[in-house]
């Protein structure tokens, strides 16, 4: 099972990542206690890459601008770009060609029906929990009956209230292609070696 450690913000929990076997690292480029601007990101790649781990860093927007997008990515590094707002279908146009996952609440959004209507190879639908005036990291659980369904027509990464206690369970029911976790290894409010450690090692068990 691939995973993704999210919300990295510190040189040490991102080589922690990388060494337990993380194969996606997210880095939050929008507003959000886990925010890191485009200094902060550049020493965390570069942090990465001089310890010679190619683990691919997935930029994390919220309803930010193609520009600003295109720009971070070429200013970090960026391999994966994630839109987690209400981004409309149209606005891939102005990104770059590169791949990119999109986020939905499977709540009847009017904006998610274009990107759930199509399949394209360079786009990936991730499942978050619907929680009002949120972007996620919140820690609730995603609706994972509405995630499994989905699952059976294309490849998801599965998001939303993962933790090391129930990763072997979401992945058994959902079946997702990708496993995506942020407060989940976390205590109070700060990622945890032994908590990623230990998300990885679960869901790594897991076909």
């Amino acid at each position: 099972m691939r995973v993704k450690i999210c919300g990295i913000i510190s040189p040490e929990h991102i080589l922690v990542s990388a060494a337990a076997g993380a194969d996606y690292i997210g880095l939050v480029c929008a507003p959000s206690r886990r925010q890191v601007d485009t200094a902060q990101a550049q020493r965390l790649v570069a942090t990465l890459r001089d310890a010679g781990y190619l683990t691919p860093i997935v930029g994390l927007f919220v309803n930010e601008s193609p520009d600003v997008v295109a720009r971070t990515v070429v200013d970090v590094g960026i391999d994966i770009i994630q839109l987690h707002g209400t981004e409309p279908f149209e606005q891939l146009d102005a990104l770059p060609v590169m791949p990119i996952w999109r986020a939905v609440r499977l709540q009847g959004a009017a904006a998610e029906e274009p990107w759930l209507a199509r399949s394209l190879p360079h786009v990936t639908l991730l499942v978050d929990a619907f929680v009002p005036d949120a972007y996620g990291g919140t820690g609730v659980r995603a609706d994972w009956e509405a995630a499994a369904q989905l699952a059976t027509q294309r490849d998801i990464v599965l998001a939303g209230g993962l933790h090391p206690a129930n990763v072997r369970e979401a992945i058994r029911t959902v079946k997702p292609w990708c496993v995506d976790v942020s407060s989940g290894v976390e205590r109070a409010g700060y990622k945890d070696n032994g908590l990623i450690a230990a998300f990885i090692d679960i869901a790594k068990q897991e076909r």
